[in-house]
């Protein structure tokens, strides 16, 4: 909204400001925090009110999260509220690539409350149906995929290496909804602990705001020999508003969690980051950078093929953050280590744009 204010009075003035994508996002970055600082607290208050229980605990997860009950979920609602609001008034509205964005993120965010909504109301932490899930966030993937990558070219880029890339021609399209669905549901199944999912979204969505920033500029990318990406420097806008949006949120989920982030938040979160690294061309950049969500994933994963083949576990419960607490790990311990380890992951997903 400023942006085409800014652009509709040729920049007169302070609006010159706007027309820098830098001055935006880290404006973006302030105005989602106070948002989200603001209306937190009311929305807190009424998500208690309305949910009684909160969000239904697992009988047979880890004895210590049973304190947590009466703890109310779908506090990605005020992610979401203060990430689109601060996107409205600060992104180019003109952005297809922001726009795709914009719809997975609230299309996941829809099904995560459906999802949350029917625990809550069922007081059970089963919800939608895994089926009914993954359909409804194909749909949406690849609506967004059809979007974006009319815009990029269908080549996936190898990081490490410079000018190299695979042509996936008509089949980019499906491994676009693939990347995007695949980031949902691996956000989604590291949200198990205060403040374990949110900092390494925040970490991941500052790293590629770097990332489109560079992609975005001629200059930068040809130099760095990364693909370049006309008008993905609009995305750093995007990962800006998803960090403060993030850290107004963890000024509440902080332990002890005042809310939960639910499925509201972490479908619409993971989802987001996937639709910028396909709209950015560094999908196998975000695998490093978000690696952390890659092992938590994989850990179910790997637990439920070889339970169902051998009756037996691989670990002593997944995903994998739970297994460290069955080890004796505190869960601040399991929480600080794990930014830890997404810290470095970022460092060197950033590394990958010279090491070439």
């Amino acid at each position: 909204m400023l942006y085409l204010l800014a652009d509709w009075l040729d920049y007169a003035g302070p609006l010159n400001l706007v027309r820098y994508q830098t001055f935006r996002a880290g404006a973006t970055l302030m105005t989602a925090l106070v948002i989200g600082l603001i209306v937190g607290p009311r929305l807190i208050d009424l998500l208690r009110v309305r949910q009684g229980k909160g969000q239904p605990i697992r009988e047979d997860g880890p004895q210590t999260h049973l304190a947590k009950r009466g703890t109310p979920t779908m506090g990605g609602l005020m992610i979401l509220l203060s990430l689109i609001l601060s996107l409205l008034i600060w992104m180019d509205l003109s952005s297809p690539f922001v726009w795709a964005c914009v719809a997975v993120t609230v299309g996941f965010g829809a099904i995560g409350f459906m999802d949350d909504l029917d625990k809550v109301t069922k007081n059970s932490h089963r919800g939608v149906s895994g089926k009914v899930r993954l359909l409804l966030e194909f749909i949406v993937a690849g609506i967004a995929s059809y979007i974006v990558v009319s815009q990029i070219s269908t080549w996936l880029y190898v990081p490490f290496v410079s000018n190299q890339a695979i042509p996936l021609g008509p089949f980019y399209y499906v491994f676009a909804a693939v990347v995007i669905v695949g980031a949902g549901n691996a956000v989604n199944l590291t949200d198990g602990l205060d403040g374990l999912a949110i900092m390494p979204v925040i970490i991941a969505s500052g790293t590629f705001a770097i990332i489109c920033y560079l992609a975005g500029r001629a200059d930068f990318s040809s130099y760095l020999g990364i693909p370049h990406v006309p008008g993905a420097g609009e995305l750093a806008i995007f990962c800006a508003a998803i960090m403060g949006g993030g850290l107004a949120f963890l000024w509440f989920n902080a332990p002890p969690a005042a809310v939960f982030m639910g499925d509201t938040g972490s479908l619409a979160l993971g989802g987001a980051l996937g639709a910028i690294a396909v709209a950015s061309h560094h999908e196998i950049v975000l695998a490093i950078v978000g690696g952390l969500f890659v092992f938590e994933a994989l850990s179910v994963i790997i637990q439920v093929f070889w339970f169902k083949r051998t009756g037996k576990r691989v670990f002593r419960m997944a995903p994998v953050h739970h297994h460290f607490e069955q080890l004796g790990w505190s869960e601040s311990k399991v929480v600080i280590r794990f930014w830890i380890i997404a810290i470095v992951l970022a460092l060197i997903g950033l590394a990958t744009l010279k090491l070439r």
